[in-house]
């Protein structure tokens, strides 16, 4: 019984998807520069592939602005060069979309091969304020791309279609977040969706277009279009020329939509695994995100990779299982192919208010109660990743993040290194605390007094370790200053794997490395 209810609720988890999936494919297209139809297969196709092959069950993917963004040039550059070549719009726009399909096969190709090197797991570096940061900055961006909704040619709705549209925009969230007070057994935004949209149809009955719809928003920015419909999508090699520049042309292209996309997937897989308490697989998600990409250079995709958004819309409706992305995109496929009468008449206020709520929901409220809790540091990253991908980009805010962290925490670990200093028998023994590596070198070489030391000095790493070649240089340039005051420096209780990085430095530094029994084991500097 409970597989069963688990079922429906992904069914009707996913139709909700579907519809959410619709407007947000043609806009990516738009600003791909291509037709709504290749937003709209490329959405099919990796909703479809990612929920059967992907690593993380109940996980949307489709075309994302993140992607367009980085297609965008390569289209624009494409049509230009046609242009100058004397080709019609259509010859150029075909020779465009030949390379822009190259590049989405090139692209996947990579996150294949990222997948099965097992690199996913990378995505553990990226620590809990850059989490917060990136979902921060993507509710924010979720929330301006909302804007365009309101504004017909870059105006303001007139007053009384904007107070209309706000209007269902509020009964939209409050069906959403009242209803489940009550039932569970119909997702909210189905039922949204669904009320609103017959509200709309009996409004626009006696004043026609006073309520916006989807097919309104469609001819907003390409009045020729008069249909979302479109047929099945099609195998087709792309029209590519297989030369060295060609290939040179689009490599950059496909590296950084494979890099924005992995990114986007792998951090919204960490979402969706902290708000279902489960575990997805990062690896194997990277291979389902190529696996559909290449299908969408085949058949006429524009790619994409995870959508946050519709993942929220997914989980939060109560969808968990692959069912519910596999309903999402043969769903949107039906609607395309043969519901389109029906989609284009959905009033955006439906969707927009949806949308709002997905924002409410991806925002981390939590984060300013955490100013006075964590360190400084910690509120610095979050803020910088969160300005960083509303302004920017969301692979450079998360590379961003991870260095201001990396460099926070070796400032931090840096300052740590300490020294129990004990002289005896005409030695002078330090016990180290901490790690020598490039941020604690001064602290490290602070520690010794090179004139007062005994004749030996023996440094004991016994609760310490050399981390890289900047700790080699410090340890140098320590035995050279007491050598030049007739001392003498051993090193005790070195691990197995920092004798081996001394070893590798073996000729460009010499340091004496004994046991802790004070026993010669190596003596590079006597040999």
């Amino acid at each position: 019984m409970e597989k069963m209810t688990n079922l429906k609720t992904d069914v009707l988890s996913g139709l909700s998807v579907a519809l959410a999936l619709i407007p947000e494919a043609i806009a990516f297209a738009f600003v791909a520069g291509v037709s709504p139809q290749v937003g709209l297969y490329a959405a099919f196709m990796m909703g479809l592939i990612t929920a059967v092959f992907g690593g993380r069950p109940g996980m949307i993917s489709g075309a994302t602005g993140a992607i367009a963004v980085i297609f965008t040039p390569l289209i624009a550059k494409m049509m230009e060069t046609s242009r100058a070549q004397g080709l019609s719009f259509d010859e150029g726009m075909q020779m465009a979309l030949g390379y822009l399909f190259a590049t989405v096969i090139l692209m996947g190709i990579i996150q294949v091969l990222f997948g099965v090197f097992k690199l996913g797991k990378f995505i553990r570096l990226v620590p809990h304020p850059v989490m917060i940061g990136f979902v921060n900055g993507l509710a924010i961006i979720i929330f301006k791309a909302q804007f365009s909704q309101f504004t017909v040619g870059g105006d303001l709705l007139p007053s009384n279609q904007l107070m209309i549209m706000l209007a269902l925009i509020a009964f939209t969230m409050g069906i959403c977040i009242f209803l489940p007070k009550f039932t569970k057994a119909i997702p909210a935004t189905l039922v949204s969706i669904a009320s609103v949209s017959i509200i709309g149809h009996f409004v626009n009955q006696s004043n026609p277009g006073l309520i916006r719809t989807v097919l309104d928003f469609v001819q907003d920015m390409d009045p020729k279009i008069t249909t979302i419909a479109a047929g099945l999508p099609t195998f087709g090699i792309p029209q590519f020329p297989m030369t060295y520049e060609a290939f040179k042309f689009i490599l950059p292209f496909a590296v950084i939509a494979a890099a924005v996309g992995l990114i986007e997937s792998l951090m919204t897989l960490t979402l969706v695994d902290e708000l279902t308490e489960t575990r997805g697989k990062g690896n194997k998600e990277c291979v389902g995100q190529g696996v559909a990409n290449i299908v969408n250079g085949f058949f006429g995709g524009m790619g994409g990779c995870a959508m946050i958004g519709q993942s929220m819309i997914n989980i939060k409706s109560g969808g968990r299982g692959r069912t519910s992305g596999i309903t999402a995109s043969i769903a949107l496929l039906l609607f395309i192919v043969l519901g389109s009468s029906i989609i284009e008449v959905i009033p955006l206020a439906a969707l927009v208010g949806i949308m709002f709520m997905v924002v409410l929901g991806t925002f981390e409220w939590s984060s300013f109660r955490l100013f006075k809790k964590i360190p400084t540091s910690d509120i610095l990253v979050i803020i910088i990743v969160t300005t960083v991908t509303v302004f920017f980009d969301l692979a450079i805010a998360v590379i961003v993040g991870i260095i201001v962290s990396a460099l926070v925490f070796a400032w931090e670990h840096g300052k740590t290194i300490t020294a129990n200093k004990e002289t005896k028998d005409n030695k002078t023994n330090y016990t180290l605390n901490g790690p020598l590596f490039f941020a604690s070198i001064t602290s490290f070489k602070d520690l010794f007094n090179f004139k007062e030391d005994a004749d030996h000095i023996y440094i004991d790493f016994a609760a310490s370790k050399i981390w890289d070649h900047s700790g080699i240089e410090a340890l140098q340039n320590v035995s050279e200053r007491y050598a030049t005051n007739g001392k003498k420096l051993h090193l005790l209780n070195v691990s197995s794997d920092c004798k081996t990085l001394l070893n590798k430095a073996s000729n460009i530094v010499e340091l004496t490395i004994l046991e802790g029994s004070h026993r010669i084991a190596d003596d590079a500097l006597d040999s």
